[in-house]
């Protein structure tokens, strides 16, 4: 598959080394064409450009740019991104670990409104990226579950894929409407961790219990 990765930093580096790890073409785009060359050289097999140029480099494209960047570049993209699968991992989250859409559509669906041609998709926002940087994403002997959210069946299909190449499971979550809950979710996990230094798995009972304590056998 071919990827162009708009954006140089930290999720840029952590997602595209996966993916020419695992034999896709990628293609690093920004505005600073030095720091994308430096990126990649760094993940190695990578080629690098415009923005423009990862745009138009392939069937996908990550918006590795923090929120309101992403809609700003996707615009000004225009019709480079039409058709391309775009895959936005921002999270909206400011000070007091509060959302930025103060109640509106979602940095996703912002996104896909700034880039109507493209197949906008979400994905991969709940994690730090030196999470992503493992190899694989696995803990206690499981790999990390990845939400997935976009109104386009194939789009999904094919980020699902990526998600296997980073080593991580995809988990359907609906269509793009869905993504404004993923990124609800970053802002709770990250004022949990962050914010408190609690253990975000810790508020969930596991699956066998997740409809009440007879689904888990009983409550002992």
């Amino acid at each position: 598959m071919r990827i162009g990765v708009l954006g140089t930093g930290n999720m840029a580096d952590a997602l595209a080394t996966h993916w020419a790890r695992a034999g896709h073409e990628v293609l690093i785009g920004g505005r600073d064409e030095g720091k994308a060359r430096r990126l990649a050289a760094r993940i190695g097999g990578a080629r690098h450009g415009s923005l423009r140029a990862a745009a138009g480099f392939g069937e996908a494209a990550l918006a590795a740019l923090p929120y309101g960047a992403g809609q700003e570049v996707a615009a000004e993209l225009g019709a480079d991104l039409d058709g391309k699968v775009l895959v936005d991992c921002s999270n909206p989250v400011g000070p007091g670990f509060r959302l930025l859409t103060d109640g509106g559509p979602s940095a996703a669906q912002r996104l896909a409104a700034a880039a109507p041609g493209a197949r906008a998709v979400k994905a991969f926002n709940l994690c730090h990226e030196d999470v992503w940087r493992m190899d694989p994403p696995v803990f206690d002997g499981r790999p990390l579950a990845v939400p997935v959210c976009g109104d386009d069946p194939g789009a999904c299909a094919l980020v699902g894929e990526l998600v296997r190449d980073v080593g991580c499971e995809p988990v359907a979550r609906g269509g793009l409407e869905r993504a404004g809950l993923l990124e609800a979710t970053a802002a709770l996990f990250i004022g949990l961790w962050v914010g408190e230094g609690a253990d975000a798995q810790a508020i969930a009972p596991p699956l066998a219990y997740a409809t009440g304590p007879e689904s888990g056998g009983g409550e002992g």
